[in-house]
């Protein structure tokens, strides 16, 4: 034992150096292996090879993707095939509906969804919280069965208080209650709402909850899905979170703009059976569908078609991507984006510089004032790739714009959770709708063009006129823009 200590002590640099190599190298050959992302993949072998025990370690805890795919995907197809077979219609005269360029789109997105297109669903849009969260709060007070929840951010505010309090007064009517938070996101605000809930007798889960643990599925990927269901036939889905900021009430000067939308129709049965998946995913609890919706008695008047599209780093990880690469090529007169964090990769930068290099007006719309910084100067250092293409870019003046709207002549819409970024496209659990209709696309892209009219363009003089330390700045932000 004595000489095996000693033989410890005498080369330990000789040890340390050996497991070090063959740790890195472990994470090196992983790397190569299991990255799709040739960017991703060189990435981390750089930093592996320039920390061998630093960046294997940071390796192993965020850059492996543990989610167990075929878990993850278990999606109760036989529901799905029930309720196209037997009630609802499935879309198929988009061309009529949309306009002839969209047939190549639908073929393109029944490839990527595993939804169909569904129509007689009414889409209303919610512009801020001053309009989402009341219909949000009448909408629990009127569940007689079920209430799923589901956010990525829920702070411990005003807002989310009166959320919470409408959800308890559900639940003593006897309503099923289910929320389902991020673990990241409920850390947004201290104490975190979890405290709130308890006591209160409602099911509340955190969604990869376990972040440093080696156990963890993987700490890098978040579910930012925002979903509310009630009783099956009412929904709001969209990108705003449940913060006080939103509202002109509570916040102090001028509140931080969204739009949320109010869903009725087939669509809530789809946003419905996402929730079920994450739900299943994180507590292991399968929810049976017949006891969550009711039949609604007539179908809304409007007749939009539309339906959901889910990414996450699992076999859906390129799914939205995908859509809007389509989306772009089928383009014919104008490209509408509007996009908090507008930070594409190559394929989407692409897509857009062909589609304006096609004759295509493109125009894309960022925060004037923006939440994240190192965000922000991501942004600027990546724009002149879209302006050299004849994009038009602008900055909204105003309050912060976590707004995230898609639109392709007037004809299709994407509006949801997603941002033009990786964390979005790439790492996170969002949620999509997908929609043909024109009245609903005119519609979000007039709100587009409002706001564009109030906005500052952003010209290749703009960029060059910044000094050089700032351009130093964004540049190097930048190269980390995969992991912003």
């Amino acid at each position: 034992m004595t000489a095996l200590w000693a033989f410890l002590l005498e080369y330990q640099t000789h040890l340390l150096f050996g497991v070090g190599l063959l740790v890195g190298l472990l994470a090196t050959i992983h790397a190569a292996m299991t990255k799709r992302d040739v960017r991703a993949a060189i990435a981390w072998v750089g930093v592996v090879i320039l920390s061998p025990f630093f960046g294997a370690f940071l390796y192993f805890l965020v850059g492996i993707n543990r989610i167990n795919r075929s878990r993850r995907l278990q999606h109760n197809e036989y529901l799905l095939q029930e309720q196209v077979n037997g009630k609802h219609q499935v879309t198929t005269n988009i061309a009529e509906i949309s306009g002839s360029q969209f047939e190549s789109l639908k073929k393109a997105g029944n490839q990527l969804s595993r939804f169909p297109i569904w129509s007689n669903n009414d889409i209303t849009p919610l512009p801020g919280g001053d309009e989402a969260y009341p219909a949000m709060i009448a909408a629990i007070d009127s569940a007689t069965k079920t209430i799923a929840m589901q956010s990525y951010i829920f702070d411990n505010d005003v807002v989310g208080k009166r959320i919470v309090q409408a959800l308890v007064r559900a639940h003593q009517r006897g309503v099923t209650v289910k929320v389902l938070i991020d673990a990241i996101g409920a850390k947004y605000s201290r104490p975190s709402i979890i405290s709130l809930f308890k006591n209160t007798g409602i099911d509340v889960a955190l969604f990869e909850a376990h972040f440093f643990t080696f156990k963890m599925p993987y700490s890098n990927l978040r579910c930012h899905r925002k979903i509310l269901v009630i009783d099956g036939q009412l929904a709001f889905s969209g990108g705003m979170n449940i913060r006080e900021s939103f509202t002109s009430e509570i916040c102090r000067g001028e509140p931080m703009k969204d739009v949320h939308f109010q869903i009725r129709g087939p669509l809530v049965f789809q946003l419905l059976l996402v929730f079920f998946h994450d739900w299943s995913f994180t507590t292991q609890e399968k929810l049976k569908p017949d006891l969550w919706i009711l039949t609604p008695e007539t179908l809304p008047e409007s007749n939009i078609a539309a339906r959901c599209i889910t990414s996450g780093p699992d076999n859906d990880i390129t799914s939205t991507h995908r859509l809007i690469q389509a989306a772009c090529a089928v383009a014919q007169k104008h490209i509408r984006i509007q996009s908090p964090y507008f930070l594409p990769d190559q394929v989407l930068l692409g897509a857009l510089n062909t589609a304006a290099r096609r004759g295509i007006r493109v125009d894309i719309l960022i925060p004037g004032n923006n939440n994240l910084y190192l965000v922000n100067c991501a942004m600027m250092a990546q724009l002149n790739q879209v302006l050299d293409a004849g994009c038009h870019v602008w900055r909204s003046n105003g309050p912060f714009d976590h707004s995230k709207l898609f639109t392709v002549d007037d004809g299709w819409a994407l509006v949801g959770s997603s941002n033009w970024d990786a964390r979005s496209l790439r790492l996170n659990f969002e949620v999509d709708i997908e929609v043909y209709d024109r009245p609903f696309s005119t519609r979000i892209g007039q709100h587009i063009d409002r706001e564009i009219e109030k906005a500052i363009p952003i010209t290749r003089e703009t960029l060059k006129s910044m000094s050089f330390i700032k351009q130093l700045r964004n540049k190097i932000i930048w190269l980390a823009s995969p992991y912003l």
